[in-house]
């Protein structure tokens, strides 16, 4: 296994996916820690390379996905344990991550099933909500997610260890403008149906059987305007407990699984 210095340019490379504008403009992210590595490697996804530290190498587990990785024809390399860490995301990194090369989903992607469910994402900013989002709406059978210009984004390295591998088997679109969504989610004959704090429509009465596209507005302003006046049912979740709002990931877990209940005849 070859051992890379911080100045080797693959290092540097790494390096720069930290950052949204290179992961952009390279096409590529990280996934770290060795079940997202996993994942990456069994899911179809190009996998350009795995980076770990000599720690990770040495045990039991990271034998095991290292010679998945070698299997499949993916390059390892190692790296010191103070290099790994400014690649990686999480404050105790567990001495694994892989460069994976993105697989854009497009628009009509989002329809398979019948009836099609979407969730819609307006303006989430934070990654760890948005990822357990797309975890939630892929483990209840939904079939896509669609995040609006001004989400967080889907490659985030925060983003994607919350979505818990859901991302390499689920169709999210991701930077669309809401003039290009509302356009599609008309022509598609999907119901819009937002989570409205100040909405008239309790979710559990909310009509989510045919197909729909469940919208989920932002952390602090939720939905914006031009969302709420294109909606056809504005719905809100009860808080008699007098809490002024729900965590976003939460709030979008009821209505997915208020339409999953509904759809199933419960």
């Amino acid at each position: 296994m070859t051992i890379l210095g911080k100045h080797n340019p693959r290092v540097k490379s790494l390096l720069r996916l930290t950052r949204r504008r290179f992961r952009e403009q390279e096409g590529k992210f990280i996934a770290e820690g060795p079940d997202l590595v996993a994942e990456a490697l069994s899911s179809g996804w190009p996998v350009e390379a795995v980076y770990c530290t000599a720690r990770f190498a040495a045990a039991g587990r990271g034998e095991k996905v290292l010679d998945v990785a070698r299997e499949r024809g993916v390059a390892v390399y190692e790296l010191a344990p103070e290099v790994f860490g400014r690649a990686a995301a999480t404050e105790t990194p567990q001495g694994v991550l892989a460069v994976v090369q993105k697989q854009e989903a497009g628009l009509t992607d989002l329809l398979r099933g019948a009836p099609p469910l979407v969730v819609v994402a307006d303006g989430l900013q934070d990654p760890g909500n948005l990822g357990t989002v797309i975890r939630t709406a892929y483990a209840a059978g939904a079939s896509g997610a669609l995040l609006l210009t001004g989400t967080v984004d889907l490659y985030n390295s925060k983003t994607i260890r919350a979505t818990a591998g859901a991302v390499f088997h689920f169709p999210v679109v991701q930077n669309v403008p809401w003039e290009e969504a509302h356009s599609f989610l008309q022509q598609a004959g999907l119901k819009l149906v937002v989570a409205d704090p100040h909405g008239e429509t309790p979710f559990y009465a909310a009509d989510l059987i045919g197909s729909a596209a469940l919208i989920i507005g932002s952390e602090g302003a939720g939905p914006r305007a031009e969302v709420r006046e294109a909606a056809a049912q504005h719905v809100f979740i009860p808080m008699p407990g007098g809490a002024e709002s729900l965590n976003a990931a939460v709030a979008a877990a009821l209505l997915i699984y208020e339409a999953v209940r509904r759809r199933q005849g419960f």
